[in-house]
């Protein structure tokens, strides 16, 4: 979990601490000495209770502030405050409404909220309503925020002015905001991860494009069934490459797409390019992020056959390590001077080390943790031994992560 994730969840939790000791006392005050001891105080069951209600409200307004969020969560955030009536806006309209009093009420929201959508600032009061049966008397206005300053505003109604109510609304308003302010995180690493792909899509060069296009053409003649064959192979290398969907993808879909990878590669090299497949028929099914580990097959080759002209061997293997998979891509080629290779993962790219290596070692990291980046043995002259370690039975997302 980033740093800015876990003080919004610190910041949430203090929060719903703080509603429910609010809560708490008032039902102490109003429920006197007689609790069961089963049940616990009054303030702990409110307290209970709190927690409880805003776990209901989380998972609509983690996907953010929309209509239909809005709607999901109002009816929540009303039992949570306990109050008459509720409304959840954004900069220029009411998004939800619940409990009575919207045909009259809620075309003043806006004019109301106008003041603390400004400042950012909470306020209460009273709420002009001229119809003497109404029991929304009094209104408290607090704002929600996120990364980009206020976003809207709840609106409490209540039948009086009351200070628990203004407090536990404010209280309530800051923690709706930390679930906006999540939802915006998740946002942003959908957004990364979808742009490490295009990133890694980049690294499917053109001239790698080109020279497979030619290497096919040159078998047109000479071997034309071999050239339907490759052909085959180059579009569903690409087909898969360059997919829409899904950011994880299944070690077997993977290691196919290297196959046809490597089977491109060797129709341009031929003899020189040689490759060993030692992959555990159980790792198969395993997940892992999406093109992931054609960067590495690929850094193999390219690095492998640089300044060799005997050619060299690439050595892919997948093996089962208990709760792990193990999966190993090795070349015999002319290796990396540590120093480099330090400088290429910390993202600095010198010139022609390309941006694969540190691409695929943080997306690992984020996804699985600090604990499963990439393990490379190189040095110069000494080929290169890169191992990407894979928990089997995690979902595909790691558990702190935002």
């Amino acid at each position: 979990m980033s740093g800015i994730a876990l003080a919004a969840a610190v910041a949430a939790g203090a929060v719903l601490l703080a509603v429910g000791f609010v809560l708490g006392r008032f039902a102490a005050r109003r429920g006197g000495r007689d609790a069961d001891p089963d049940l616990g105080t009054p303030v702990e069951r409110a307290t209970f209770h709190t927690l409880h209600t805003a776990s209901l409200a989380a998972p609509p307004l983690r996907a953010g502030l929309t209509e239909e969020t809005a709607r999901r969560a109002a009816r929540t955030l009303r039992s949570l405050l306990g109050t008459e009536a509720l409304c959840l806006t954004d900069r220029g309209a009411v998004l939800a409404w619940d409990g009575p009093g919207e045909d009259h009420h809620r075309a003043h929201v806006p004019a109301q909220a106008a003041e603390t959508l400004e400042t950012g600032r909470s306020r209460s009061a009273d709420s002009g309503c001229a119809d003497p049966v109404c029991p929304l008397r009094w209104a408290v206005i607090a704002p929600l925020t996120g990364e980009d300053g206020v976003l809207g505003a709840l609106v409490a109604y209540g039948s009086r002015e009351s200070a628990v109510l203004v407090r536990a609304a404010t209280e309530v308003a800051r923690w709706v905001s930390v679930q906006l302010e999540l939802a915006e995180l998740d946002r942003s690493r959908t957004r990364m991860v979808e742009a490490e792909i295009k990133a890694l899509r980049a690294q499917i060069s053109p001239h790698f494009i080109f020279n497979s296009l030619a290497a096919i053409a040159s078998f047109v003649r000479t071997d034309p069934e071999r050239a339907r064959e490759l052909l085959l192979e180059f579009a569903d290398f690409t087909r898969y490459s360059f997919r829409r969907h899904g950011e994880f993808a299944q070690l077997a879909d993977e290691l196919r797409s290297i196959e046809q990878y490597l089977a491109l590669a060797g129709a341009r090299f031929g003899d020189r390019l040689k490759v060993t497949l030692q992959i555990a028929p159980e790792v198969l099914p395993v997940t892992l992020p999406f093109l992931c580990l054609q960067p590495l097959v690929e850094n193999a080759v390219k690095h492998g056959l640089q300044e060799r002209e005997k050619g060299c061997r690439v050595t892919i293997a997948a093996r089962d390590a208990g709760a792990e998979a193990v999966v190993t891509v090795e070349d015999d080629g002319i290796g990396m001077d540590p120093e480099l290779l330090r400088a290429v993962l910390r993202g600095e790219h010198p010139a022609g080390a390309g941006i694969g290596l540190s691409n695929v070692d943080e997306r690992l990291r984020q996804v699985y943790g600090t604990e499963y980046g990439l393990v490379i043995e190189t040095g110069v002259g000494a080929g290169m031994k890169v191992t990407v370690r894979i928990p089997k039975y995690r979902p595909g997302v790691h558990p702190s992560a935002p």
